[in-house]
């Protein structure tokens, strides 16, 4: 029995435990935690309920997870949908159901190397998201584990090494004249493959696009934070050789709601872009986030200013530039818009009289 008073009012008592069921041992240190309890201005029979609870029914796993990609990752992480499938398929079925706390590092890691052996990127992927999750779940209090703290991606798998693919003059020339042939491949991906080459975007910015992100009068497209890896709003103007195709586009997909008509998986989408090279006969593999580079290189090239294609890329601005510069800089980027896709026309032979120069050094 622990007898106390809280604030001065009336006395209280709570019975810890009944001996034998509870050792002398265990009583005196249920006491010491009541009396911290109490110098913390808590009230010990409150908190003796809560240690309870979470004796009885402590937060597992899959529930730490799912805290974490509800109250944060859905707001805040691009592709959360391909967070929840990875932890699905590789961390649940083996340790969802284990209480948090009792989950030590060892299990963690099986899983981790049970990744590791086929998909080693991944494995780092995954588990970064994992403790990340942990931290945000540790620093709000709501369940404790450092299982992961002392991993690093090393010793669970691979970091994805860095990516230099840029496709050079005549490879961008082929990618545009198939597109423009509107028979290489099929309408989704053609007008994928349009977007991803003009603005040079993030493919979930395409395939999530809808219509009420564009404005048809101002010729602007406003790609939404919960669109944006960044979190950041994305704001590019449409080149004039561009808008055309636009109107045709929203003539074909307006009743959808969806600038492309319907909404494909990530890894779909991905999957089939990896195999575009082949298609159009090139050597050297390349990918859907490759055109990306391919644009910022190309523009920079051409004498684009640099902080116009890394607005373009929806790349935040470095530094003090990020907190006082808040121009969408439209002019800029239009000017910079129309100038890539009249290279991309010449490149594909759309001007046969036309010799490409470089900028001057």
């Amino acid at each position: 029995m622990f007898t106390y008073r809280l604030d001065g009012q009336k006395l209280h008592r709570l019975t810890l435990g009944r001996y034998p069921d509870m050792s002398l041992k265990e009583a005196r240190s249920s006491r010491d935690k009541c009396r911290q309890w109490l110098a913390s201005g808590k009230d010990p029979k409150h908190q003796l309920a809560l240690t309870t609870q979470e004796t009885l029914k402590p937060v597992t796993v899959k529930e730490a997870i799912e805290y974490w990609i509800r109250e944060y990752a859905e707001e805040n992480r691009a592709n959360v949908e391909r967070h929840k499938a990875e932890l699905r398929k590789h961390i649940y079925p083996y340790i969802g159901k284990m209480a948090l706390a009792d989950c030590e590092t060892r299990y963690w890691l099986d899983c981790f190397d049970r990744m590791k052996k086929k998909t080693p990127v991944a494995a780092g992927y995954v588990f970064q998201m994992c403790k990340q999750a942990l931290k945000f779940c540790r620093v709000r209090r709501y369940a404790v584990s450092t299982a992961l703290e002392d991993l690093t991606i090393p010793d669970v798998g691979k970091k994805q090494a860095k990516k230099d693919r840029v496709l050079n003059d005549k490879e961008a020339g082929d990618l545009w004249a198939a597109i423009s042939s509107g028979t290489c491949f099929m309408p989704y991906y053609t007008r994928l493959l349009t977007i991803l080459i003009v603005f040079g975007c993030r493919t979930q910015e395409a395939r999530l696009s809808e219509w009420s992100e564009w404005d048809m009068d101002a010729w602007v497209w406003t790609v939404p934070k919960e669109h944006s890896k960044g979190g950041e709003k994305i704001v590019r103007p449409v080149p004039d050789a561009m808008r055309k195709f636009i109107e045709i586009l929203h003539d074909e997909t307006k009743r959808s709601g969806l600038l492309l008509g319907s909404v494909k998986g990530s890894e779909a989408v991905s999957q089939w872009g990896r195999g575009v090279y082949k298609k159009l006969g090139h050597s050297e593999p390349w990918t859907l986030h490759d055109l990306r580079r391919t644009l910022a290189t190309h523009m920079n090239n051409m004498g684009i200013a640099p902080h116009v294609v890394e607005q373009l890329l929806g790349h935040s601005m470095p530094g003090v530039m990020a907190i006082y510069n808040r121009s969408l800089y439209l002019p800029e980027k239009l000017d910079a818009l129309n100038k890539w896709y009249d290279r991309l026309d010449i490149l594909s032979g759309g001007f046969t009289n036309i010799v490409l120069l470089n900028r001057a050094e």
